[in-house]
Parts: C-alpha cells; structure tokens; sequence
C-alpha cells in the first residue's frame, strides 16, 4: 500500500531586492504549492532615523529633511511639518498662501497616483501604461520645479506660508494641463479599466473589509475602495478645502479593482480642484500684482530677511533664533497614501525636542498578510501594488 505522501510548506524569500517590492522589503512567505499560507514582512533596511534626527537640528534645519520621508509627496509632509510647527508658535497663514499650498498638493497627488498606476501596471506584466503616464507626470514635475527650483524635494512652504509666488505664466500653464488632464485620464481607462487580463487579476483579488481597514489603521485611497467614507480634507478640514466644493472618492468591495478605480477618480477630483482653487486664488494672477514690501528694521541694506512678501507669509519667521514655546502640537493631512501625522513636543528651545511621524504606508505593509493568505502566489503582487507602498515612507 502507497501512503499519502506528508505534505510540506516551503519557505521562500520575496525581495529585499525584488523590483515589485516598491522598495527594500522582504517577504519571508510560507507556501503550501502555489497557496500562500503566511506572509511575514521584515522592514527596516532603509530606516534613517527621520525621528531622531530632529533633536539635533534647528527647526529650520530639520524642513528639508521632511521632504524624504517620502520623497514621492513630498507637499504633504511640508504641510503636516509646517501645520504642527505653525500651531506651536502661533503663526497664521495668510489666505493666498493656504491657496498655493492647496494648489501644490494636489498636483504632487495626481504626480504621486501616475507613478502608482504605472508602476502598479508593471507589477502585472504591462509595460506600455509606465511611459504614458511618465508623459503626463513629467508636466507636472516641470511645472512643479519652475516654482520651487527642484524635481522631487522641494523645501517650498515655510512657518506661516511659502517662499515665493507663482512665477510669470504658471498659472496659465497650470490651467492648460488640468484642460487636458480628463481626456488623459480617458486614455488610460481605455486601456486598462475593462481589460480582461487586469480584470482577471484584480476582480475579487485581495478583498479588505471595512472592519479590517479599520482594525489596521488603514487611510486614504485603501479605506475608501472598501467603502469607508474617510477623506481628512473633509472629515477634518485644514487649509482652505472647506471653502472648496468637492467630493470623496468611494467604492464598495474592497478589492484591488477598487483600489485602482479610486484613484483614478481622485486624479480627476484633483484636477478639478486644482481649477477652482486658481479661479478663487486671492489677489489673483501674480503677474498683474504690486507686490507690497516690508523692511524688517535691522537696517542692513543686504539683510536676507527683509524684502519678503506679505501675501505669502505671515508673521516673519528669523530661522537662526526660532523658538516655538514649550508644548505639543498634531497636525494631519491627507497624503496620496492616506493620513500623514506630525506630532512635536517642544521644550521651548531652537531644536524640536521630539517629532513623531505617523505614515500610511506601515499600515498598509501590516494589513498585506492578511489580504494574501491562502491566496495563490500570483495574486501576490496585484494585491501589494495595489495598495501603493512606499518602503522609505515604512522605515523613516
């Protein structure tokens, strides 16, 4: 008699350095055949202590650093540095400012879902999608890096505003690029929306419920494919969106396909926020303004610190001797991969005493376990893409 042959896991390694990993993470993955059976994510190849590196700067010193956190929104966390820093003090923004910060963010939105929809594309075996949407982000990187004088980290907003205005022309060029954006957006819906392959790796592949999304923390584009009406730019309102009219971006099952109908939505949402904000920017296009100038009264003629503009920051911050009273501020945004928290504690000194990041995608690498057990190993990659994680954003 032949007995049943025992059956036996296999223990496999996926990355630190598999190009779908979106970065240096390895997947130490238990399967049973083809059948994944447990999945055990080991982080930290890339950890750069962006948290402990504040106690030893000045606040000042510490804006740049922000940028890489996670260098593919890199706004986003300008804004939550800048909000959390800006309540310490007790600095107001002034309103044309907020209005550029607005209008900023969202074009690192719609720049940060391309590279996910290409990169996400990729990760399914579709090269074609990568260079039609490297087209559309490469005009908005442009534009980007007309007015902060960088391509990925800018170091553009600063305590109580930003640095500059738009440029001669910006807004014109800006306008034209969201006119052409739905018809973009159209094309890339043509070719992958109803096709049957990427439905057929993605329909009913990697389902999150609401109570799991919520079990796990998990924010932005992640939650609301599932159903979960959770959008900070309404739930909690910073900035000026609530003096903007938009809708939250939703879906109902969950799945991989929701994941990718969502932010296709939002690249559209984006694009219409972006008009209305130049439409209510105030003072209007900066071409036709007189600028008004106000002189610090240290009576140097080359002082670095006089000669800045009003409209675009409020009470004028010296970087050298910048000192937030002792205390505690949180501010949130909502970033491309969901909510972005800052929380600062101060001592009253030029340094932070402690800043704590919370980032969206150490959410979305815990909750991947339990989306792809007992699923077959190729709907690994489909469900991972799909919920667009950042591995330098994981690590800090």
């Amino acid at each position: 008699m032949i007995k049943n042959p025992v059956k036996k896991d296999m223990l496999i390694n996926v990355g630190p350095q598999h190009p779908s990993t979106h970065g240096v993470l390895r997947l130490v993955m238990t399967l049973e055949g083809e059948i994944i059976r447990d999945t055990e994510p080991v982080i930290g190849y890339l950890h750069r202590g962006k948290e402990k590196l504040a106690e030893s700067r000045t606040y000042t010193r510490y804006s740049p650093m922000v940028d890489r956190v996670d260098y593919l929104s890199a706004f986003f966390y300008q804004g939550a540095y800048c909000y959390a820093v800006e309540q310490l003090a007790g600095l107001s923004v002034p309103k044309r400012a907020e209005y550029i910060r607005l209008i900023t963010m969202e074009f690192n939105r719609i720049a940060s879902h391309l590279l996910w929809l290409g990169s996400f594309l990729l990760d399914l075996g579709a090269t074609s999608p990568l260079f039609y949407v490297f087209r559309e982000r490469e005009e908005i990187i442009n534009l980007l890096e007309q007015l902060t004088g960088q391509r990925m980290m800018y170091n553009f907003y600063t305590f109580g505003g930003v640095k500059k205005d738009f440029p001669e022309g910006w807004i014109a060029k800006a306008l034209e690029l969201c006119k052409k954006m739905p018809a973009l957006f159209d094309e890339y819906e043509a070719i992958i929306t109803k096709n049957p392959i990427f439905l057929e790796r993605t329909k009913g592949i990697g389902i999150m419920s609401p109570e799991l999304a919520i079990d796990y923390a998990i924010t932005g584009a992640n939650i609301r494919a599932s159903g979960v009406e959770l959008d900070l730019r309404k739930t909690g309102p910073y900035s000026v969106y609530e003096e903007l009219d938009f809708k939250v971006c939703v879906a109902d099952s969950g799945d991989s396909y929701d994941r990718y109908m969502v932010r296709i939505a939002e690249m559209r949402e984006s694009t219409r926020l972006i008009e209305r904000a130049i439409e209510l920017l105030p003072g209007g296009i900066p071409e036709k303004l007189r600028v008004k100038r106000v002189n610090c009264g240290c009576d140097k003629q080359d002082c670095r610190y006089c000669g800045f503009d009003t409209r675009l920051a409020g009470k004028k911050v010296n970087p050298v001797v910048f000192k937030p009273p002792a205390g505690e501020a949180t501010a949130m945004v909502e970033a491309p991969r969901g909510m972005v928290m800052c929380y600062i504690v101060s001592d009253g000194s030029t340094n932070p005493y402690r800043v704590k990041w919370r980032t969206p995608s150490f959410s979305s690498v815990q909750v991947l376990p339990e989306l792809v057990k007992d699923k077959n190993y190729s709907d690994l990659m489909p469900i991972f893409g799909s919920l667009d994680v950042v591995l330098p954003e994981v690590d800090r």
